[in-house]
């Protein structure tokens, strides 16, 4: 998940930097989505590892 957010904030500095600004802002948003998804998951992770087992 996170591979996919460097992804395409990579599309997005690389959009940005050539003039394609509606590709860029696109692919800016879908790594932010990505982001926060991962990021919730890898919360839930932490939280869910951390309580022992009954």
């Amino acid at each position: 998940m996170l591979g996919y957010t460097l992804l395409f904030l990579i599309i997005a500095l690389i959009a940005g930097t050539l003039g394609f600004g509606v590709i860029a802002g696109t692919a800016a948003m879908i790594a932010r989505v990505c982001f926060f998804i991962f990021l919730v998951l890898f919360v839930f992770s932490l939280v869910r590892g951390a309580k022992p087992a009954a």
